[in-house]
């Protein structure tokens, strides 16, 4: 991945394609805002503060990014 300024890259994605958990509840709470409208552009947000900055993946930053969340090395 290039790099890129996290706080106007946000402008690339469509609004409406930003998604989060049902689980998270109408306000957000702790949880992040995934765009997946584009498979080789993917972005993820904060999920209360739909202005903040956007770190953006590859597919493939993406698979290894989800996959290490699943085996636990976040928390």
């Amino acid at each position: 991945m290039q790099a890129y300024d996290p706080y106007s890259i946000g402008d690339r994605f469509a609004a409406e394609d930003w998604q989060r958990p049902a689980t998270c509840g109408p306000n957000g709470a702790n949880c992040v805002e995934v765009n997946l409208a584009d498979r080789e552009s993917i972005g993820l947000r904060d999920g209360k503060l739909p202005g903040s900055p956007v770190l953006v993946f590859d597919a493939r930053e993406w698979e290894d990014f989800v996959a290490s969340v699943r085996a636990g090395q976040f928390g």
